[in-house]
């Protein structure tokens, strides 16, 4: 019992702070739109992805949910979880065995709409089980690596649905990826190491929009910031916005924290490890484990042990230490609470709009990857600002005549 009443408090605590959702529910209370409507969900199994799941269910959906990464489950939401009347199968855990089963076990709900935190639940059902395309709808994808995977089936004329790109609506990646993952990262690291920022080199690898985020959080508690990029555009943005720009087998032999937020491979490999400083702190928060390229730092270590939790030293071969965190998972979730719950608050409003414009429209929708409409986006924008007490001008129709005249 002690696990279900400390899940029941945290979904309680993002439940008085996700006001959009909660505007959202009370709009659609007495419409019941999800009545009768197999809704699976993988994305990462806190209390604010909880708090999604009960929203859908009390809007009338059969809920199944699950985790999206071994370890940014929380054991004790999942129980509380399971009173609210969801079907859910997650746990913490790094037997990738378990994720799998448990993945499975919540498509044999026969999901009308998969909500998906990158790709494995929508490509699972589409590679092991293509008898239940028939059944499905659409999916709404929530995050960078997950639509790559989607564009990739789109491209290769493999995508048997419509896929809805959460990621790529601007209220989405302008807040979540951006504030999300800079504040949550940070809290990560430092949760983690209780160590200064302030003065110490941050090497951050990728500046997308997540990157960016890193970046100006670091700046901001006052660290000298590196990024490493193999965009050119974005190298020059980086550096307009006030930081350095050289490769990442350069910047090795500076940095005092490292963070990865590429959605690549082989980001910090064996080259890099061998030319840190003594000391230096290794982070992710790109959706898989593949970043920081863990393989590497194992084979070539004399010796590891967990010296905090979710920090393992390695002592390499030259007799320096480095740190990684979170065994190179997702930092912001493994070594924290995920997003800030306000930042969550806008993406989730995103992915239950996106459910219901499949619902209501996926008899006669392309199979495609898109963002979801731009008045959805405008929607949650005005829906938050009304909730934070915030008006804005409009266009007179004289403006508008005046602007439509250029068009």
């Amino acid at each position: 019992m002690a696990k279900v009443e400390s899940g029941r408090r945290k979904i309680e605590w993002v439940k008085n702070h996700m006001t959009v959702l909660n505007y959202l529910k009370e709009l659609y209370k007495d419409e019941q739109p999800f009545k009768d409507v197999n809704v699976a969900i993988s994305i990462h199994l806190e209390a604010k992805t909880a708090y999604l799941g009960i929203v859908l269910h009390e809007l009338g959906a059969n809920v199944s949910i699950t985790g999206s990464n071994p370890l940014s489950t929380q054991d004790d939401v999942v129980e509380a979880l399971k009173e609210y009347g969801l079907n859910v199968h997650a746990q913490r855990t790094l037997d990738q065995d378990i994720y799998w089963k448990n993945i499975e076990k919540i498509l044999e709900s026969n999901p009308n709409i998969i909500l998906d935190d990158g790709a494995d639940l929508g490509i699972t059902l589409m590679n092991k089980y293509p008898e239940k395309v028939k059944n499905l709808w659409g999916i709404c994808e929530e995050t960078t690596t997950g639509v790559k995977r989607y564009k990739s089936l789109y491209r290769q004329n493999k995508l048997p649905v419509p896929v809805i790109l959460i990621n790529d609506s601007y209220m989405k990646y302008l807040f979540d990826n951006r504030y999300g993952t800079g504040q949550s990262t940070w809290d990560g690291i430092i949760r983690s190491t209780n160590l200064s920022v302030a003065g110490k080199t941050v090497v951050v690898a990728g500046y997308g929009w997540c990157g960016k985020g890193v970046a100006m959080r670091a700046k901001g508690l006052g660290a000298n910031v590196i990024v490493t990029e193999v965009d050119p555009i974005k190298a020059i943005e980086a550096i307009m916005d006030g930081f350095s720009v050289m490769k990442m087998n350069d910047a090795a032999r500076y940095g005092d924290f490292f963070v990865t937020v590429t959605g690549d491979i082989n980001v910090i490999t064996k080259e890099h490890f061998l030319k840190m400083k003594d000391g230096a702190v290794l982070s992710n928060a790109g959706h898989f484990d593949v970043e920081v390229k863990v393989k590497d730092l194992e084979e070539i270590a004399l010796s590891k042990r967990e010296v905090r939790e979710g920090v393992e030293e390695y002592i390499l071969p030259n007799g320096k230490k480095v740190y990684l965190l979170g065994k190179g998972r997702l930092v912001n979730l493994v070594n924290a609470d995920g997003h800030p719950v306000e930042i969550m608050d806008l993406s989730f409003s995103l992915q239950l709009e996106g459910a219901k414009y499949i619902k209501e429209n996926h008899e006669h929708m392309k199979i495609n990857v898109e963002p979801v409409p731009y008045e959805i986006d405008q929607k949650i924008a005005r829906i938050k600002l009304d909730t934070i007490g915030v008006t804005i001008d409009e266009l007179t129709q004289e403006q508008k005549d005046y602007l439509n005249d250029w068009k």
